[in-house]
């Protein structure tokens, strides 16, 4: 089996890693697609896609998952072409994973085998969640695998927060 992830992993947190440990388990690869890949810099999407991309592997090379192709997916606001779009930016799959509703219909829609994911701890292990904490101040790094601290460290990226949200915290 060959699998899809979608999400923006803003940061990459946690409960990402489980649904992809666990999907690796199963699958022949997953392709884990980075969405919303042209925004960044912004509250609700403060990383850029190639740091995010730098993220995920590093996170998953310390584990020594090897079986995953990382790619970045635009948003094109035309949802009767988005699963092609996606498609074609892809290698192939043949089931996917995702938790946003409209993912899930569209995919289901195009005759796909698709996961609704249900969230690992949802009201901690959220991109949001873990945005929040760092404009607060607050502990976000036990949200997060290490690497993905230590990254966010490396490009500043909490002081890049903190200004986007308008000095908040």
């Amino acid at each position: 089996m060959k699998a899809l992830l979608l999400g923006r992993f803003q940061p990459l947190h946690l409960g990402h890693l489980k649904v992809i440990t666990d999907i690796v388990k199963e699958a022949e690869y997953i392709v884990i697609a980075v969405g919303s890949a042209q925004y960044s810099h912004a509250p609700d999407n403060p990383f850029t896609a190639g740091e995010r991309h730098t993220m995920i592997a590093q996170t998953l090379k310390a584990r020594g998952i090897e079986n995953y192709h990382l790619v970045g997916i635009e948003d094109i606001h035309r949802y009767a072409v988005w699963v092609s779009h996606v498609v074609s930016q892809t290698p192939t799959f043949d089931k996917v994973y995702a938790h946003n509703p409209l993912s899930i219909r569209l995919f289901s829609e195009a005759g796909y085998d698709v996961v609704e994911l249900a969230l690992h701890e949802p009201d901690r292990y959220s991109g949001a969640e873990v945005r929040r904490r760092m404009i607060h101040g607050e502990d976000w790094r036990s949200l997060v695998p290490e690497e993905v601290a230590k990254y966010i460290e490396e490009v500043n990226g909490i002081e890049r927060l903190r200004t986007l949200a308008g000095g908040e915290g």
